[in-house]
């Protein structure tokens, strides 16, 4: 697991902890994926779901990027479009992620 992938997995864990302490009912589930990586592509994902509500937040780290990862607001039964934003890696911080996931996941489709 590549540093950046680690040090976004750990921001997301206390996320996590943090977001279960204030709305239980959101219950988010923290993926790692490195299946674009087996597959030749030099990118990682971290994913956050919410089965509640079937919305996801794809965080994607680029090797030809290290600095910066792509991030999109999408739905877990839904193909991810094209349109990714992108963010200084050292930007994502807990309160980052807190704000993203309380606010997504808790707002109306």
């Amino acid at each position: 697991m590549s540093v950046a992938l680690k040090s976004l997995s750990e921001i997301a864990s206390q996320t996590h902890a943090r977001i279960q302490a204030d709305f239980p009912a959101i219950d988010p589930i923290i993926g790692v994926n490195q299946g674009m990586r087996n597959n030749g592509y030099p990118a990682d994902i971290l994913t956050i779901d919410c089965l509640k509500t079937n919305k996801r937040i794809i965080i994607l780290l680029h090797d030809d990027t290290p600095e910066m990862a792509r991030y999109q607001f999408a739905f877990r039964n839904k193909d991810p479009d094209g349109d990714f934003k992108d963010i200084q890696l050292a930007d994502i911080t807990i309160q980052i992620l807190y704000d993203w996931v309380s606010t997504y996941f808790t707002a109306a489709s």
